[in-house]
């Protein structure tokens, strides 16, 4: 039993009953407002000029009463304007006017035959004009299956009014014309727009993308750090655990009580160490190999900075006289490492030739850290670094500074170089200097105060 045809005629028809649900206008994604308005300008200006153009094609070479002609040419030529947010309502204002103009010229045949229709047929150029236009837009705006409907409708309904045409003495038809220019049309813009549609995807991917790579670098980065910080605080509990754990052979007269406490204290500080171990082995990549050497700390600056200056890059180093013998805690000072390593690192890579200099202060229980590299010269050629930073950049001087509760100002210079500052707070700083120069210390005596009471 054969199919009926109501099916496939349903399945053509859909599409055309279901705009586009996206009304933004054609172009307002633009930055600039003159491009944004820039739709809706050309669609007004198409339609001033097509109007009174149709109107004097249809009264002069289609024999249409000028009231009339009017009327039609509005109805094929405003929905212009609104094609710009609603394509496919006006398609069907703009068609459905066009389809009405030749019925119209049909049902006057006989007159027009006799007069002679000079128009081609069953499109006169304005109406196939702003017909072309509006393809334009459908294209751009509706998805595929919409836009092979509409063409279908266009080609069944121009082939049949042309055959019925020339049933009837129309000569000059262009129904071919005009349902090629549509479907080259259609094929054009759509084409425009799923480029376009790519390109946004793509774009949006590459921004995911980037934003995935950054918390992947971040993420790497303070893998890194919490490994190197093992060692720092593996080093501790060692001591803990040693002392806990000699204590009673160390001390005479330890009573039972206390052994008993102090063997616990070293159980718990292996206990810690060894989970420390089990972290450190989820953290570890599996290209990093196991670090045996000791973490560095300020007392390598010195040797950091002679290795740049092997580089080609001419460093200078000054330590304030606080720092001298290394006091600062192991998880400052190779966080200080790590932030003048990358920061030098970055001058050899970025400023070959320019002058660096590094400069470690204490105020007020801080540690300001920093390191400024002057313009390089004008032919400076690349060099390679011999100092290798821990290869994640500023993401990783951010981190290191906020584990510390710090304060990170990175950015370009007015000359031309490049600065790195971090103000890193450290209290066992103020505890070293001296009673009477530290903040809140004793005040001097007021020689010209009241005397002091015998």
């Amino acid at each position: 039993m054969p199919k009926p045809l109501g099916g496939p005629v349903r399945a053509l028809l859909a599409p055309l009953t279901r705009p586009s649900a996206d009304h933004t206008p054609l172009l307002a994604q633009a930055s600039r407002r003159w491009v944004r308005l820039l739709p809706y300008v050309l669609a007004t200006a198409a339609a001033v000029a097509l109007l009174p153009t149709g109107i004097n094609v249809l009264v002069n070479d289609y024999g249409v009463d000028a009231g009339l002609a009017a009327a039609l040419t509005v109805t094929q030529t405003v929905p212009l304007v609104l094609a710009v947010t609603r394509p496919l309502p006006a398609w069907w204002m703009i068609g459905g006017g066009a389809l009405l103009t030749s019925l119209l010229v049909l049902s006057t045949g006989e007159g027009a035959t006799a007069q002679g229709v000079e128009g081609p047929w069953p499109w006169p150029p304005p109406a196939l004009v702003g017909y072309l236009l509006l393809m334009l837009t459908l294209a751009l705006r509706e998805a595929r299956r919409t836009l092979v409907a509409v063409w279908l409708v266009t080609a069944a309904v121009s082939l049949t009014l042309s055959v019925i045409g020339l049933a009837g003495g129309f000569g000059g038809d262009n129904s071919l014309l005009a349902t090629a220019l549509a479907g080259a049309v259609l094929v054009l813009g759509g084409a425009l727009r799923e480029r376009a549609e790519a390109r946004r995807l793509l774009a949006e991917q590459e921004h995911i993308s980037e934003a995935e790579r950054e918390r992947r670098t971040l993420l790497e980065e303070r893998a890194r750090i919490a490994r190197e910080l093992h060692d720092v605080v593996a080093h501790h509990m060692s001591v803990i655990a040693v002392q806990a754990a000699s204590a009673p052979y160390r001390i005479t007269g330890v009573p039972a009580e206390a052994a008993e406490e102090f063997a616990a204290i070293a159980g718990t500080a292996r206990e810690s160490l060894a989970e420390m171990r089990r972290l450190l082995g989820v953290l570890r990549s599996e290209e990093s190999g196991g670090e045996t050497a000791p973490q560095p700390g300020t007392g390598q600056l010195a040797q950091l900075v002679e290795t740049v200056r092997r580089a080609g890059v001419s460093a200078e180093l000054t330590l304030a006289p606080e720092l001298a013998g290394d006091p600062l805690p192991p998880a400052v000072g190779l966080s200080v490492y790590r932030i003048v390593q990358e920061a030098l690192a970055n001058v050899v890579r970025h400023a070959p030739g320019a002058a660096a200099w590094v400069s470690l202060a204490v105020a007020d229980g801080s540690l300001l850290v920093t390191v400024v590299n002057a313009a390089p010269p004008v032919r400076a050629e690349s060099l390679e670094a011999s100092v290798e930073g821990t290869g994640q950049g500023l993401v990783g001087m951010r981190e290191r500074v906020r584990l510390l509760d710090g304060r990170l100002d990175t950015g370009p210079l007015p000359d031309g170089g490049f600065k790195v500052a971090a103000v890193l707070p450290v209290p066992a700083l103020a505890d070293t200097r001296s009673e009477d120069t530290r903040p809140g210390g004793p005040a001097p005596e007021d020689p010209d105060g009241p005397p002091a009471e015998p």
